[in-house]
């Protein structure tokens, strides 16, 4: 299928006339006003935004402005007949224009623009796939191996990181994957810690003033060991805010990804001290969390319709199985915790450790597949 090009302006005739001089070389569909053009924007992944600037009710750069919002992966092409410098400018600052061409415009000449807006929409999806791709599998090793040094804090971070990622595509949020790799990263701190602190905190156990400070200066310490990282940068400031003393304010994707990361670390703590699903989304209400986030929440506790229960022993263990009980070594020392996804690293781990001092089989675990 071509890549998709939405034409808009408030003269329909004008629409109809470049629409036939570039058929059979663009998929173009055209929007009369800005209004239209918002209407059909979820529609499709439109591959470039060709938007008149002189229109009524919303001109073109308040137009592209909120193409940038809701589709920040389109191309934004601005088409006047208004040589406005100050215009252009605003436009090109507002909606952060690939092109900016004035009219009359050589068919010629917007043919060019347009190859070449498809060609950076091409662009910005590859390096959008090989970044998500990137990070997500080098981040999946970093926490296998920080996994095995502090389970109980990475176990929970797994199960935060199936839910963020649902939660942040129910909510719009525009990069969920991002969202997603914040959940999995969030308990990188919790290695400074003694793992006896980590335990007593989980179970809910009274803490020193001393120790409560530690704990409330974790997404501190995990935010500074994210930011020399490259690209993980909005992940560490999502953290951060996610764990700061108010609830993050404002409508940027950062604010919405911290917002996602507070409400699931929130209902997680409320369930783990012994609160009925019912109990937690009400509490959580009361805290100020959006209706919406709420609702799409309480839509993710349902289990898959084809997960089932099995006892296995240590060989029949399967990467995406997750552990119904703790797995501890014969020595007592716990390898992985009840509620964890299971990967190739932490399989090997369990092998290793069962060839070397045993462990307790069968095994319960959950698994989805057939």
């Amino acid at each position: 299928m071509a890549d998709a090009i939405l034409m808009v302006d408030d003269e329909p005739a004008l629409l109809d006339g470049l629409r036939r001089q570039l058929r059979g070389r663009f998929a173009i569909e055209t929007a009369v006003g800005a209004e239209s053009a918002l209407a059909i924007l979820p529609t499709k992944a439109w591959a470039v935004v060709v938007s008149d600037l002189r229109m009524p009710v919303m001109d073109g750069v308040r137009l592209l402005a909120e193409v940038r919002e809701r589709a920040p992966d389109s191309t934004r092409i601005m088409l006047t007949g208004q040589a406005d410098v100050t215009a252009a400018i605003q436009a090109v600052n507002r909606g952060n224009l690939f092109r900016f061409l004035t009219k009359p415009c050589p068919i010629e000449e917007l043919a060019a623009a347009l190859e070449a807006g498809l060609a950076q929409h091409r662009l910005i999806i590859a390096e959008r796939e090989l970044l998500e791709k990137t990070l997500s599998g080098s981040v999946k090793v970093l926490t296998d191996i920080l996994a095995m040094t502090c389970p109980r804090a990475f176990s929970r971070a797994q199960r935060l990181r199936r839910s963020a990622r649902r939660l942040a595509e129910a909510v719009g949020h525009s990069a969920p994957w991002q969202v997603e790799l914040a959940a999995m990263l969030s308990p990188l701190g919790a290695v400074t810690l003694p793992p006896d602190l980590i335990d007593r905190a989980d179970r809910g156990a009274e803490l020193r003033e001393d120790e409560r400070q530690m704990i409330a200066g974790l997404p501190e310490v995990t935010a500074r060991l994210l930011a020399n990282i490259p690209r993980l940068e909005p992940c560490a400031r999502m953290i951060l805010l996610a764990g700061s003393a108010s609830m993050p304010a404002g409508d940027d994707a950062l604010a919405r990804g911290a917002r996602v990361l507070r409400l699931m670390s929130s209902f997680e703590r409320l369930i783990a001290a012994g609160g009925s699903v019912a109990s937690a989304l009400a509490d959580l209400r009361q805290q100020g969390y959006p209706q919406a986030a709420i609702d799409a929440l309480s839509t993710l506790d349902a289990e898959p319709a084809a997960r089932r229960q099995l006892a296995v022993t240590i060989r029949e263990l399967r990467p995406g199985m997750t552990l119904d009980e703790d797995v501890r070594a014969g020595n007592g020392i716990l390898l992985v915790t009840r509620g964890q996804e299971l990967t190739g690293a932490l399989i090997e781990r369990v092998t290793n450790f069962h060839r070397l001092v045993g462990l307790h089989e069968p095994i319960r675990v959950f698994s989805t597949g057939a």
